[in-house]
């Protein structure tokens, strides 16, 4: 019997959308407003699904304050109040789309909990706009 936990964060993050071996018309007719020269910034709202037996001892399936802190730790320290283009290694030459910053966040974590539990990212970029990555 699997059961899934979890852990909603939120995160703020100015980015740019850009690709430099594209020319500026092309990376504009991409990105349109994403593409702006000047960063723009989002809320995100992190949504981290931990998937698991539930443990007989504590009837959890996952520690939810570990869960809290590790996110803290690892993904808002790292990615909170920043250009993702400007200050941040992971987004350097990795153009920060939601999909890119879902998968980074997905390996950060997946390094920190253990594989007997499966773990997916929802990131949503705004109110409609979500990606989910589950590491396949």
């Amino acid at each position: 019997m699997k059961v899934s936990v979890f852990r909603k964060e939120h995160f703020n993050a100015a980015h740019r959308l850009n690709n430099p071996e594209w020319s500026d018309a092309q990376n504009e007719a991409i990105f349109g407003k994403c593409n702006n020269a000047n960063f723009h910034g989002h809320n995100y709202d992190l949504i981290v699904q931990v998937k698991g037996e539930i443990d007989p001892g504590t009837g959890y399936v996952y520690d939810m304050k570990v869960l809290s802190d590790l996110i803290k730790e690892y993904v808002l320290n790292k990615f909170d109040h920043k250009n993702l283009n400007l200050d941040t290694d992971e987004f350097k030459n990795l153009n920060p789309s939601a999909e890119n910053i879902s998968v980074v966040i997905w390996n950060i974590l997946r390094e920190k909990i253990d594989r007997k539990f499966e773990l997916i990212i929802r990131l949503y970029e705004t109110e409609r706009n979500y990606v989910e990555y589950d590491g396949n």
